[in-house]
């Protein structure tokens, strides 16, 4: 993967997972491994933990739709220079939004987090609202 094509974003926003997806399965021990690997990157670069934690979802049950999101974080990590975070009803089996933050103190991090909203929202503002809420 260390000469792949990079990509500007850890997932595809178009790109909608579920978990009966109707698409061949893939090998889930890999796939496992892939994600564990992955959630251990999360300690250093929580540019990815949304797309980590939406990847995580299908842990059981993967198929190659979810290894190929997978995939796609890794050329996104190889490629990056920045980030940004954003999601309105991204989990089309409960339509909950997802919440993140990031704080830095003197250009360093100091602490983030990405979860998924308690609630259903109605509107991206509102998702907005609820994210700035959590991270006071």
């Amino acid at each position: 993967m260390l000469n792949c094509k990079t990509v500007a974003t850890p997932i595809n926003v178009n790109e909608k997972l579920q978990l009966d997806d109707g698409i061949e399965k893939a090998d889930g021990s890999s796939f496992r491994s892939l994600v564990g690997g992955l959630i251990y990157l999360t300690l250093t670069r929580p540019d990815i933990s949304f797309s980590v934690g939406v990847i995580s979802r299908f842990m059981h049950r993967p198929s190659k739709h979810h290894l190929r999101a997978a995939k796609r974080i890794l050329r996104y990590v190889i490629g990056t220079t920045g980030f940004e975070l954003c999601d309105w009803a991204g989990n089309l089996d409960d339509r909950k939004s997802v919440s993140g933050n990031f704080f830095t103190l003197s250009s360093a991090a100091i602490t983030w987090s990405s979860k998924k909203q308690p609630t259903i929202v109605l509107s991206f503002s509102e998702v907005e609202y609820v994210a700035a809420a959590s991270s006071t």
